[in-house]
């Protein structure tokens, strides 16, 4: 999620520091069978802390980075982790290879509904 504030253009950037919530690593969310949740969200509501942006803290999953941190990346990748997946550290404990594969066909099968809709949806107009 990216939120921006509208300023006028400037030859000297705008932004000081970007804040990261990671709400990726060891979730595993799905369209079905576990989609997200409120729930999934209050840490990351307080965290965010909306109405006082300037008295936010870091935690596990909320991260500060400076421009000249995000201008030293490789490309200026913004794809960035620093929680380690637990299902990655040992393969012996990863899912099955047929539950790998019911949640991309299902997953699929979500997206072709949803995109069966709005294909309909637009015909329809």
């Amino acid at each position: 999620m990216l939120f921006f504030d509208r300023k006028p253009a400037s030859e000297r950037p705008w932004t000081e520091a970007v804040w990261i919530y990671d709400l990726r690593t060891n979730m595993h969310f799905t369209l079905k069978t576990n989609t997200m949740k409120y729930e999934d969200l209050k840490d990351f509501i307080a965290c965010y802390n909306p109405e006082n942006r300037h008295e936010r803290r870091e935690s596990e999953r909320f991260k500060r980075f400076s421009f000249d941190e995000l201008m030293q990346r490789d490309k200026v990748c913004l794809d960035i982790f620093w929680l380690k997946d637990e299902s990655l550290e040992d393969s012996e404990n990863l899912p099955a290879p047929e539950v790998l594969g019911r949640d991309i066909v299902e997953n699929l099968e979500v997206a072709l509904e949803q995109f069966t809709s709005i294909t309909e949806e637009l015909e329809n107009r």
